[in-house]
């Protein structure tokens, strides 16, 4: 079976949401490169997609494009550097619908401390934050045509500067809401 990624995602986008149960959580693991190696039933059911065509896929199949690439971006910052990262996410189902997820991610490690991949856990976002941070995510993506992921960079640090809060603590207060 072929390894999907990014250009395999759907095209026909739609405006369907699905939403999480409170009690759900998304499981996944990648390897280095972002190809997932593992999925709980829960990410096979909020996807679409099956077991088979999930696992070996690119994880940045489920990338909705309403996502500004520096959020991403912001991630693999933190993840490289050996922390963790907390996000709100709009995911591509394969249907072209759409979910949010409030996402952890941290890097997964051998015995002699390299990293051998990634875990990603994500559970229903708060109403709130989804409302708060799509607005903000819009104004991020538009940044970044017009001006790249410098200009949606710039940006971000400087809505985070304007509102006197870290990433982490804007992120956390949000799902706190």
């Amino acid at each position: 079976m072929k390894r999907l990624d990014k250009k395999d995602a759907p095209v026909n986008i739609t405006q369907t949401e699905k939403f999480m149960s409170e009690n759900d959580f998304i499981v996944s693991k990648t390897d280095t490169k972002g190809y997932i190696t593992y999925c709980n039933q829960i990410f096979i059911d909020m996807s679409g997609y099956t077991k088979e065509e999930l696992i070996g896929a690119n994880h940045n199949l489920i990338r909705h494009p309403d996502m500004p690439a520096v959020a991403f971006n912001l991630a693999w910052d933190l993840i490289k550097k050996g922390q963790e990262f907390f996000g709100f996410v709009k995911n591509l189902k394969k249907d072209g619908g759409y979910y949010w997820v409030f996402a952890y991610i941290t890097a997964d490690y051998d015995s002699k401390g390299t990293v051998i991949g990634y875990s990603s856990f994500r559970r229903k976002p708060s109403r709130v934050a989804v409302e708060t941070i799509a607005p903000v995510y819009k104004l991020l993506l538009d940044a970044e045509k017009k001006g790249g992921m410098e200009a949606s960079g710039e940006l971000l640090e400087n809505f985070l500067a304007e509102n006197k809060t870290s990433y982490n603590n804007l992120v956390i207060n949000l799902q706190k809401s």
